[in-house]
């Protein structure tokens, strides 16, 4: 009996159909954002100081060294040093031996490695907001509720008194806009702070509800909408050894134009006695590099101006070359593509240092001889992000970055030995290896291993097709790893299509996140396409969308979807599509304006209507309501939603102060009146995206709906 009952079970067990197996081999849905699924990396490499010696740290909690002779070791633990310093991530080499580190009481200290001793240089109140620290002079510039203070040699001095909501000080200010990160701007001594003072009593304020409380409360905020009146900036410069305050005489007049003039990318000069400021109108189509004397505020010239039928769009302030207090680099677009630009403070043109059909994306810095400057590039290829350096004097340009894919690049003070980290979609999970300035891997400090690979990993296709006028458009597809050419498989679209954003890479997992591979997983073909208007192709490439937002991304978007219906695989009565922000904009876009298409849309935080959108980023790509009416109306997908047919999710964050829920209840209204259905979700206590742990219930949402009209309804 007992044999016959092994033999029946046995069978079974043989009979059973694969799936019952791989169940083991599947990610949950509550696991996307586990760690334990993403590669385990090394962090916060860098150089020490002007050595050769290199650290990085694995979990912050103990920090590495090595040498390119010696191989790195665990070097020194938290516990080892006290005060205890918060982690090891974000230390900061002030010599070969000594970093600075901040503990958990907000206290700033150094420690030396070699002595083993810790020195303590400033106290941070936990109170203070917007805090900067100069770690030359040990100087900390700081908000207190609404004012700005200084503490310099230990003594706190207020600078402001009229701070408020209306008046605003020491932040980042034109709605975070070009390349604005911060609104406190030491000189390099420590000697003098630049900050911004913006004005936004004139700008009308939005109402934000927060129903935490029995009577709800109103939290308004300043939202600046298309067409309607800006803020008003001015930069003041505090000079810590007069202890006075001047503010930069920017303006030509009081004239409206002048006051909402955007001032952008602040920077000292080597001296500190100049300021450099690239101003902009608020058509943003007229940009003037301007210099300033910092010590009293005079205008001092014009550098130089640009100027685009379109937009200019400055995103990084000028560089000095090391040594050179006469010589400075620029970033512009003015060729069509973001390239390096040589100028003297004359305002005179020397060279432009790199040129082509590529991408300059960021400068990082130069070598000890200040003749040659690093930066990444997209030099290679549109879809990667490599490491040069280009001769300032020769124009030679070098590659120092290996491998294919996407680089993240340390460089020693003499430039001549480079950690570098990178990854690839299908190759390299994370790989960090220290290489010379000839090529040579000298050792390889961390290769990851596959975090799928006891999960069935999904397959990545990354390739091109042609948009209408024969560009190339890069796109990612993720198939089922048991992927077989002869099913009908559903597909949902994930799609972005603005500016400044770029899903298409060759990283890992193709710039896609573990959610899309889950949804390969359960049966789901994952698509994405970047359209005409997204990131690292170009000038002509991402302005193509100026003036009629949803117009030519839509045509892009529909290449790629009549490609997928061209494929025997694809079930083209089974196509749904999801995006956020921008991509909630354009999820309704094609659900309205390729009706029959899509069989369901997710769309989180739309833009509905552009002219309820903020003026910075909003004019630059739509213009204003009143100089561009039919693009406005183009764009408007209210008028489009007699087109509504198939199933529709609206997901908003009530507290959304970026894409405000004027888009999405107005949109509610709109189709109440047209008899459409629409389902909708609000997440009450968030802004414009869903963070944390309720992530997770944002995608299980999203699954659930597509999962129910896409696969389980016939």
């Amino acid at each position: 009996m007992k044999k016959i009952l092994y033999l029946l079970i046995i069978t079974l067990i043989f009979n059973l159909p694969n799936s019952v197996f791989s169940q083991d081999k599947l990610l949950k849905i509550e696991e996307v954002q586990n760690r334990e699924y993403y590669p385990k990396s090394i962090y916060d490499v860098k150089f020490m100081g002007n050595s050769d010696s290199y650290s990085f740290t694995k979990d912050g909690k103990t920090l590495w060294t090595g040498t390119p002779k010696q191989e790195a070791k665990e070097t020194l633990k938290l516990s080892e040093i006290t005060p205890m310093p918060s982690s090891f991530f974000g230390i900061r080499y002030i010599s070969d031996k000594e970093f600075t580190y901040t503990t958990t009481d907000n206290e700033i200290y150094s420690y030396n490695i070699q002595t083993k001793t810790s020195k303590k240089n400033n106290t941070l109140n936990k109170n203070w907001s917007i805090v900067d620290v100069n770690y030359a002079s040990n100087s900390v510039a700081f908000k207190d509720k609404d004012n700005l203070f200084v503490k310099v040699n230990n003594q706190i001095k207020q600078l402001t008194t009229d701070g408020s909501r209306d008046i605003v000080y020491g932040e980042a200010v034109h709605r975070n806009e070009f390349g604005i990160e911060k609104g406190l701007f030491w000189s390099d001594n420590g000697e003098k702070l630049a900050f911004y003072r913006m004005d936004q009593s004139m700008v009308t304020d939005y109402p934000l509800v927060s129903t935490e409380e029995r009577i709800a409360k109103h939290i308004p905020v300043k939202y600046p909408m298309a067409g309607e009146k800006s803020h008003e900036v001015l930069v003041g410069v505090y000079d810590t050894k007069t202890e006075s305050t001047i503010y930069l005489k920017s303006r030509k007049d009081e004239s409206v134009a002048q006051k909402e003039m955007y001032l952008t990318n602040i920077a000292f000069s080597p001296d500190n006695k100049i300021i450099y400021i690239a101003k902009l109108n608020r058509l943003q189509n007229h940009l003037m590099l301007e210099s300033y004397n910092a010590n009293t505020g005079e205008f001092l010239r014009t550098l130089f101006e640009e100027k685009s039928d379109k937009y200019v769009e400055p995103e990084a302030p000028i560089v000095f070359i090391p040594n050179q207090s006469d010589k400075f680099l620029w970033l512009s677009e003015r060729d069509g593509y973001n390239h390096l630009y040589l100028y003297d403070t004359t305002g005179n043109l020397i060279k432009q240092l790199t040129l082509g059909t590529w991408m300059v994306n960021s400068i990082e810095g130069f070598n000890q001889k200040g003749d040659e400057v690093f930066f990444y590039a997209t030099k290679d290829s549109p879809i990667e992000r490599n490491f040069y350096g280009v001769n300032l004097k020769s124009g030679k340009l070098t590659r120092y970055s290996i491998g294919q894919g996407t680089h993240n690049v340390a460089f020693n003070a003499k430039g001549d030995l480079f950690i570098d980290s990178y990854n690839s979609y299908n190759d390299v999970v994370s790989k960090t290896q220290l290489v010379d300035k000839k090529g040579k891997v000298l050792r390889v400090l961390n290769e990851s291993q596959d975090p799928w690979q006891n999960l069935d990993k999904p397959i990545i296709e990354i390739s091109t097709l042609k948009a209408k006028d024969g560009t190339d458009l890069y796109y990612r597809m993720i198939k089922p790893k048991d992927f077989d050419p002869n099913k009908k498989y559903p597909v949902l679209v994930y799609v972005y299509g603005g500016p400044h954003a770029q899903l298409i890479t060759n990283s890992w997992l193709g710039g896609a996140n573990n959610f899309f591979m889950f949804l390969a997983q359960q049966g789901f073909i994952v698509w994405t396409l970047d359209n005409r208007g997204s990131a690292n192709r170009g000038f002509e490439f991402e302005s193509a969308i100026w003036h009629n937002c949803g117009g030519i991304e839509v045509q892009d978007q529909m290449e790629g979807i009549n490609y997928l219906k061209s494929l025997p695989y694809v079930d083209s009565q089974r196509i749904g599509v999801d995006g956020w922000s921008y991509g909630g904009f354009m999820t309704i876009s094609l659900m309205l304006k390729e009706p029959n298409v899509f069989k369901s849309a997710s769309a989180g935080g739309p833009v509905i209507d552009w002219k309820y959108y903020e003026i910075m980023y909003g004019e630059r790509y739509m213009g204003t309501p009143e100089n561009n009416p039919e693009g406005y109306k183009n764009s408007n997908l209210l008028n489009y939603i007699d087109n509504l047919n198939g199933k529709l999710l609206i997901i908003q964050g009530y507290q959304d102060a970026t894409v405000v829920p004027q888009h999405c209840i107005e949109f509610l209204r709109s189709a109440v009146k047209k008899d459409k259905q629409v389902d909708f979700f609000l997440y009450p206590d968030h802004e414009h995206n869903v963070r944390g742990r309720d992530r997770i219930h944002l995608y299980k949402m999203i699954y659930n709906f597509h999962k129910e009209n896409l696969m389980l309804q016939k």
